[in-house]
């Protein structure tokens, strides 16, 4: 039932054009990580940094960063490039749509003693990199590509700063990524804020992810797709987990004098249906360029 009502939202969309206005998308994931329409963004890290160090260290695992300059696109709080700093990069270059992700990775990296001169951050668009053709060693992106309208302008973007021989690493979000807490929270919103509206969300197989990395250009290309559960003790702490880390960008479409009254209905159906395991469902694609 639930994929019935999102495949005719998405129809409704894109007969409306609301679908195509992909400058609109991006407006809406970058006000909801700026904390626009919910304060769950606040505990991004508290609630999520386990998890997505977890992601991170799956995705750099084998990746060489000694004496390397790196660019993350869509950092977050800069959890990944903290990691290739600590794995031997010269500098890193944390880029994302929100001000407000940069700005908490930019306070963590000062408490742990980097300077400008080891880590800086850029606000920007990943589909349009404000960086000069072969500017970094290394480029990578941990899940951010379900995210972006357009995933082939912006690999071709990550390419085209990327030095020759240098590696592109990109992170996917897969088929079921966080599939119980997307199912739960959008059986229970009110259908009528949602109407003939398309989640900014587009996850990937593997073999897209992969096609995408070498239509772009890239050689030696690996491709993996890594799942896990996690268990939360109740339901409650699950969905403040996934409010967290979404931001529930979504409630654009809410207004504002409604989006506490969401927030409550939802969580208390996660603690009701005993909603409990939230799925990790990542896509990893390594390679190097020409």
């Amino acid at each position: 039932m639930m994929m019935f009502v999102v495949n005719a939202n998405n129809i409704m969309a894109w007969l409306t054009g609301s679908a195509r206005d992909t400058s609109l998308m991006k407006s809406r994931i970058k006000q909801g990580y700026d904390g626009a329409f919910s304060e769950h963004v606040t505990r991004y890290d508290e609630l999520g940094e386990v998890f997505q160090t977890k992601a991170a260290t799956a995705q750099l695992e084998g990746m060489d960063f000694q004496g390397k300059d790196v660019l993350e696109v869509g950092s977050g709080t800069g959890i990944m490039s903290l990691l290739a700093l600590r794995n031997g990069a010269a500098k890193v270059v944390c880029g994302d749509i929100s001000s407000y992700m940069l700005e908490v990775g930019r306070t963590k990296a000062e408490r742990q003693g980097y300077g400008f001169d080891r880590i800086d951050f850029c606000q920007l668009d990943a589909e349009s990199l404000p960086f000069r053709h072969a500017s970094f060693d290394v480029v990578m992106t941990g899940m951010t590509m379900g995210l972006l309208p357009n995933p082939e302008k912006a690999v071709a973007e990550m390419v085209r700063v990327l030095r020759s021989g240098g590696i592109l690493s990109v992170g996917a979000h897969g088929p079921e990524h966080y599939w119980e807490a997307c199912d739960a929270s959008f059986r229970v919103i009110s259908k009528r804020n949602i109407l003939g509206y398309r989640l900014e969300f587009w996850p990937m197989k593997e073999e897209e992810v992969q096609q995408l990395v070498v239509e772009a250009g890239i050689i030696d290309t690996r491709t993996t797709r890594y799942t896990w559960r996690n268990t939360f003790k109740t339901g409650g702490e699950a969905y403040d987990f996934f409010a967290a880390i979404s931001s529930n960008w979504w409630y654009a479409k809410v207004p504002p004098t409604k989006r506490n009254e969401e927030t409550r209905k939802t969580r208390d159906y996660f603690e009701r249906k005993g909603i409990v395991i939230i799925t990790d469902d990542i896509i990893l694609s390594h390679g190097k360029k020409l």
